[in-house]
């Protein structure tokens, strides 16, 4: 019985590799300041590694990050608009378990809520909240995508990363990144400025691969997250850890996707996704985090 169908229609879309600056290496790991590897994975002419001492699997070397920056066109653009809606779908489910939703637009006392998102895209997702009544403000680094955010859907976006955008201090309700931070040459950076940006009772929504699912273990270096596009792939241990060292705490951890869109049989899809998600076993994950301590608290999974 076949069970896998080509690597091609279960890999995560990539940008086509092309000419770029010299890359750097990743090198000491950037969540334990570590410098010995323990396993790698060759993947489309790059290499992942994992550090020996926390486990936080990275590609290495690097392209620089202006280089990453300029992959983000109108090729890209056509990627995403034959699937934003697709896309949406999945993600405002995700976000609803882990208790975000477009129509909690305002807060107990009357105020109107706000929400950040970025590496909105074609802002698909992002107008949902804003059409529900939220004050809404986007962040994209791909031109052609600010552009058609800002005329398809009439949003409020900047172009460039949130380290550029000059947002506001303490602005923000909710702050969305659905699979950002693994494409970051700096996550640590990233997270720092998220936090700026928050307001004190506010919350962090991050959507990411998770390099300790079902998939992951199975396929290695043929996972369909170990791409060219992706300078990081986080574990759960390994973005709580780095998001505690940042200040916050983790209070939702929520896992779904077993077994690759691209594989049969249908019904063991089915059975493997509903396994994976269940154990916190799956190749997708979404947190939640707060800049207010407790410690008290236990992260909540697939609450």
């Amino acid at each position: 019985m076949q069970y896998r169908s080509s690597d091609e229609a279960i890999r995560t879309y990539s940008t086509v590799a092309g000419p770029e600056p010299e890359a750097a290496s990743a090198l000491p790991c950037p969540l334990c300041g570590a410098t010995k590897i323990r396993g790698e994975w060759p993947a489309q002419g790059i290499v992942f590694k994992r550090c020996a001492a926390c486990g936080l699997w990275r590609q290495d070397p690097q392209p620089e990050a202006r280089a990453i920056v300029a992959r983000y066109g109108d090729d890209y653009l056509a990627y995403e608009t034959a699937r934003h809606l697709e896309y949406r779908g999945i993600a405002l489910r995700s976000l609803s378990e882990a208790g975000l939703k477009p129509a909690q637009a305002v807060a107990p006392d009357g105020k109107r809520l706000s929400v950040l998102e970025i590496g909105c895209a074609t802002g698909a997702l992002l107008s949902v909240f804003s059409e529900a009544g939220w004050d809404a403000t986007g962040v994209e680094v791909g031109p052609s995508m600010v552009a058609y955010a800002r005329s398809a859907f009439g949003l409020n976006v900047t172009q460039g990363t949130i380290e550029s955008a000059g947002l506001p201090a303490g602005a923000f309700d909710a702050v969305i990144a659905t699979h950002l931070i693994e494409h970051l040459n700096d996550p640590r950076s990233f997270l720092r400025e998220v936090r700026r940006t928050l307001r004190p009772d506010g919350g962090l929504w991050l959507v990411t691969p998770n390099a300790d699912g079902f998939q992951a273990r199975l396929m290695g270096p043929k996972w369909r997250s170990a791409i060219r596009d992706h300078l990081y792939l986080f574990s759960v241990r390994t973005l709580g850890a780095l998001l505690s060292q940042e200040g916050y705490s983790v209070d939702y951890v929520g896992t779904w996707g077993g077994w690759p869109a691209g594989m049969r049989p249908v019904f063991l899809k089915k059975l493997v996704d509903a396994a994976a998600k269940r154990l916190g076993w799956g190749d997708v994950m979404v947190i939640r985090a707060t800049i207010e301590a407790r410690k008290e608290q236990e992260p909540v999974w697939n609450a």
